[in-house]
């Protein structure tokens, strides 16, 4: 997988729909950075930011990122 991926590559990785990547992303919620009119993520950050939420999650839940 590429260092930097676009929302739609984020999207499919994450299992997400591609509006949510977005939304998420302009709210701040996502890690990721516009470049040139379209959005970015860095892999290596968007998987600290993945584990991060892992160990916020209660015991017992699943994480909203989480695949089936």
């Amino acid at each position: 997988m590429a260092e930097a991926m676009s929302a739609q590559e984020l999207a499919e990785y994450l299992g997400m729909n591609y509006r949510t990547v977005l939304n998420l992303a302009r709210q701040g919620v996502i890690p990721g950075r516009r470049v040139g009119g379209t959005w970015r993520f860095h892999r290596r950050t968007i998987e600290r930011w993945l584990s991060c939420q892992d160990e916020l999650q209660p015991a017992g839940t699943k994480a909203a990122t989480d695949k089936e």
